[in-house]
C-alpha cells in the first residue's frame, strides 16, 4: 500500500476523530484586513523561510521576514482564533502596507477563488499557530498547498507552532488527542503516532521533520519516535529539527540559515544513524546512536548540507526499550517545562 494511499486513509479517520468547526461559515472562512490595499510594497521581496517555535514572537526574526517581504502586503493563513496576528504585524512588528487574514473553518475554501487571489498577490505567507490536524485537513492537496509552493520560489513564508509543525516535507499531524514522548517512545509505529508527508514543499525542506514548542513540552523522544516511523516507512535520510518556544530560524534563499532567540533557547538538529533497531507495533523503540547538535546565536546551519558551524553543543542521545537518555544539556539553563 503506497503512502499516498495511508495518508489518505489516515485523513478519512481524522475527519472521525476532529470535530466540526464551532461557527463554519457559508464560504469556509472568515476574513480580517488591516491597512492599506493599495499601497504599493516599497521594497524588493526575496524568498526566506521563518520556522518559530511558538509562544512569543520574536521581534528580529519578524522584522527579518517582514524585510524580505518587502515591507508590503501579508495573508496570514489559520484555523482557529481570529485576526490577532495580523494587528500584530501591523501594530507590534510594524513596516508593512496591510495584513489580510483567512481563517478556515471548512476545506472548501482552499479553492476559493477569492482566498488564492489574495495569496498570489501577497508579498509574505504566514501561518499562524493554533491545531496542524485542522492545516492538514483543510489544505493537504488542494489548490491553496501547490500555490504556497509555488509563491516560496520568489517571498517569504513563515509558521509559528503549528504553522511551523507543518513546513517540513514530513511532520506529525496531531489528528486525535496529541500524543506525548514517553507514549510515542513505548509504540512509536502506533495509529496515533499521525504523521504525514507530502504535504508542502517548500525549498530545502525536503529532508525535514519539523517540531515546535521544543524542550519546554518536553518533545525531543517523540521526535525521535517519529524520525523512526518514518524512516521505516522508507523515508530513510530524514532527520528531525526542533525549536524552542520564543525562537526562531530564519533561512535565507541559498539555505543558509541562523538563530534568533532569547537565551536559553535553541534549535535542535536531530540525527539517528540509520534505521531504528526496534520498532514495532506495541513494542518500546530501541534507536542508537542519534546525534543532537544545538543551533545556537553563534551559529550557523545550512539546510543543504544539514551542517551546523559553531554549534552551541553536541552530544549523542539514546533510546534503549522506550527509554530515552544522553541528551546533551545547554550551556544557557532552558526553562522550566510549562504545563502542556
Amino acid at each position: 500500500m503506497t503512502r499516498r494511499i495511508l495518508m489518505a486513509l489516515a485523513m478519512a479517520i481524522a475527519a472521525l476523530w476532529l470535530p466540526a468547526a464551532a461557527s463554519a461559515t457559508p464560504e469556509g472562512y472568515t476574513r480580517y484586513f488591516i491597512g492599506d490595499r493599495a499601497a504599493p510594497t516599497p521594497a524588493k521581496r526575496e524568498p526566506g523561510l521563518l520556522l518559530a517555535g511558538g509562544g512569543d514572537w520574536d521581534m528580529n526574526a519578524f522584522r527579518w521576514f517582514v524585510a524580505k517581504a518587502g515591507h508590503g502586503h501579508i495573508v496570514v493563513l489559520r484555523a482557529s482564533q481570529a485576526g490577532q496576528a495580523g494587528e500584530e504585524f501591523m501594530n507590534s512588528i510594524g513596516g508593512v502596507a496591510s495584513v489580510e487574514t483567512f481563517v478556515f473553518d471548512d476545506r472548501k475554501a482552499a479553492y476559493d477563488p477569492r482566498v488564492l487571489s489574495a495569496l498570489e498577490k501577497a508579498d509574505g505567507v504566514f501561518i499562524a499557530g493554533g491545531d496542524q490536524s485542522r492545516y492538514v485537513r483543510f489544505w493537504q492537496a488542494t489548490p491553496l498547498s501547490t500555490l504556497i509552493d509555488k509563491l516560496a520560489r520568489d517571498r517569504p513564508i513563515g509558521g509559528t507552532s503549528a504553522g511551523l509543525a507543518i513546513m517540513g516535507w514530513h511532520g506529525y499531524a496531531a489528528f486525535g488527542d496529541g500524543i506525548t514522548s514517553p507514549e510515542a517512545l513505548e509504540n512509536p509505529v502506533a495509529l496515533g503516532v499521525t504523521n504525514y508527508s507530502d504535504f508542502l514543499h517548500l525549498p530545502r525542506m525536503e529532508r525535514i521533520f519539523t517540531d515546535s514548542h521544543f524542550m519546554i513540552r518536553e518533545r525531543m523522544g517523540r521526535l525521535i519516535a517519529f524520525i523512526a516511523k518514518e524512516r521505516k516507512a522508507g523515508a530513510r535520510n530524514i532527520v528531525g529539527l526542533g525549536v524552542d518556544e520564543d525562537a526562531s530560524i530564519v533561512v535565507e534563499g541559498d539555505g543558509t540559515a541562523r538563530l534568533m532567540a532569547p537565551a536559553g533557547t535553541y534549535g535542535w538538529l536531530v540525527e539517528p544513524a540509520g534505521l531504528p533497531r526496534r520498532a514495532k507495533l506495541g513494542q518500546p523503540l530501541d534507536y542508537a546512536p542519534v546525534r543532537i547538535t544545538g543551533i545556537g546565536p553563534h551559529s550557523r546551519f545550512d539546510l543543504a548540507t544539514l551542517k551546523v558551524t559553531n554549534p552551541a553543543f553536541v552530544g549523542t542521545a539514546s533510546v534503549m526499550d522506550g527509554k530515552l537518555s544522553g541528551v546533551p544539556v545547554p550551556p544557557v539553563s532552558r526553562p522550566e517545562p510549562k504545563t502542556p
